[in-house]
């Protein structure tokens, strides 16, 4: 029988292409998201004090749950599972949330709440049909430009040489050089690289940088010389911890998540597919990312996302072969069950990874805005706007404002400025009342209209009525 050439087509989702044509396809994506999966727990483990070898368990198992986490929604189990030519991992999504939980509670904190939080997705998954409408583009964009505000401050400090500002080197020139050139790299090869150099233009500046600093002698290789070749995660190697107040942030933000999910999912199939995303497809991919956050949290791995990069792969290139992902999600867990890889990824200095991040995170506060774009930028809009970014960044800079509230209070708000945005958004979203710009536009004019007709009533003039009449005022007929 004749093969059916769809089979083999990497603009079919159910096309199986060859091995040869599906790779370099499928390093595109590779590229794109590995910085976004190894950095998160990079930052967190330097938040929580993790010893080395705590750090490179983070990493390694972070890259594994990536892996598994897309081929599962690649595939699906049952209800679970997008079936979309999506990447997910651990992403930066949760990053502010993790870095004021983990700074409070520990590593253990971190994946108590985590398990809570992702129990919680998969509830709004289930429901998601009818509480889609709670999240429009306001709410939403307002969360992922408060996302990408909040992270700048750690790319300074990673450009300065570290994540502590009593560091020995912070500051130091040599740092800022070796940032400056990481994020310069990064910036040409975004604008004027062509194919895989400018889809993985993250990657190009990393190599630049950590070459530079290992001509410099800032590279320390002992970490990979102690790691092993192949490891097995292990079930529970932290303990978990429950907080409320860790578990109220965590919980918000993974709600927060789901919103962010349901745009990347939906640009992939509009995009990608040329269809609008269908509720299944919307319902699995809620379910499993929660699923898989809450599994996640017993094996050590961060929270996991959809990769907005990876999303803007398919878009651009149109190939939706699941077989193309696949090989990519294979090559993640390959890389996951070896510690050398992991310990590879701990040897990048910091100010490689502030230069090569800061343009990531001036990416999210974009996404932010194109999202509130889409809706009308109403009077009504713009003061959720305006005040959710001066309530969450307000109290994020003056934590000592809130230090007569309730312990438990100050922990939910105090350090997650993400938490305070996307309450007050919520709930204004729900209490102010809805109005286009033509209504606004409207009651300008009457409101402009009635103050004419004031003037001229206490000037004694003629006042058109709007229909080409004129009526003397009553202080005219005097």
């Amino acid at each position: 029988m004749p093969t059916n050439p769809r089979n083999t087509s990497i603009f079919d989702f159910h096309g199986r292409p060859p091995f040869v044509k599906a790779l370099p396809l499928s390093l595109q994506h590779v590229l794109a998201m590995i910085a976004g999966v190894i950095t998160p727990p990079i930052i967190i483990a330097g938040v929580v004090g993790a010893t080395p070898g705590e750090k490179l368990l983070l990493i390694q198992i972070a890259v594994l749950a990536s892996g598994i986490c897309t081929l599962f929604h690649l595939y699906g189990v049952w209800k679970f599972g997008a079936r979309l030519p999506a990447i997910f991992g651990v992403g930066f999504a949760y990053v502010p949330t993790l870095i004021a939980v983990g700074g409070q509670f520990g590593i253990e904190g971190i994946l108590g709440a985590q398990l809570i939080g992702g129990i919680t997705m998969m509830v709004v998954g289930y429901f998601i049909q009818y509480i889609r409408h709670l999240f429009p583009p306001v709410v939403a964009g307002t969360v992922v430009l408060v996302i990408g505000l909040s992270l700048y401050d750690i790319s300074i400090r990673y450009m300065a040489g570290s994540g502590n500002v009593n560091a020995p080197n912070f500051g130091e020139p040599l740092n800022w050089m070796v940032g400056i050139v990481t994020l310069l790299t990064v910036l040409v090869a975004s604008q004027f690289g062509r194919g895989v150099v400018k889809l993985s233009a993250i990657i190009v500046g990393i190599l630049v940088g950590y070459l530079l600093s290992l001509s410099l002698g800032m590279v320390s290789f002992e970490a990979v010389a102690n790691a092993s070749w192949i490891a097995v995660p292990e079930v529970m190697p932290f303990e978990m911890e429950f907080h409320t107040a860790a578990i109220v942030s965590m919980v918000v933000i993974c709600v927060i998540n789901s919103v962010q999910t349901i745009g990347d999912l939906s640009a992939t199939s509009v995009a990608g597919m040329n269809r609008e995303l269908k509720t299944k497809e919307l319902t699995g991919g809620l379910l499993g990312n929660g699923l898989t956050t809450a599994a996640s949290s017993f094996f050590g791995a961060l929270p996991t996302s959809t990769f907005s990069q990876n999303v803007g792969i398919v878009a651009m290139t149109k190939v939706i072969s699941r077989s193309v992902l696949a090989i990519a999600g294979v090559f993640m867990i390959a890389a996951g069950l070896s510690p050398k890889f992991g310990a590879i990824m701990t040897t990048i200095p910091y100010p490689v990874l502030g230069g090569a991040t800061i343009t990531v995170f001036g990416m999210i506060t974009m996404t932010g805005i194109q999202l509130l774009i889409k809706d009308e930028l109403s009077a009504r809009n713009m003061t959720i706007v305006g005040l959710a970014l001066a309530l969450s960044l307000g109290i994020s800079s003056v934590p000592s404002a809130i230090e007569q509230f309730p312990a438990m209070l100050q922990n939910v708000i105090g350090g997650a400025p993400i938490v305070v945005a996307a309450i007050t958004a919520f709930v204004l979203n729900i209490v102010l009342p809805k109005k286009s710009l033509s209504d606004e536009a409207r009651e300008r004019e009457e409101i402009a209209k009635a103050d004419a007709e004031a003037a001229a009533a206490a000037a004694g003039e003629s006042v058109d009525d709007g229909n080409g009449h004129s009526a003397k005022t009553a202080g005219a007929s005097k």
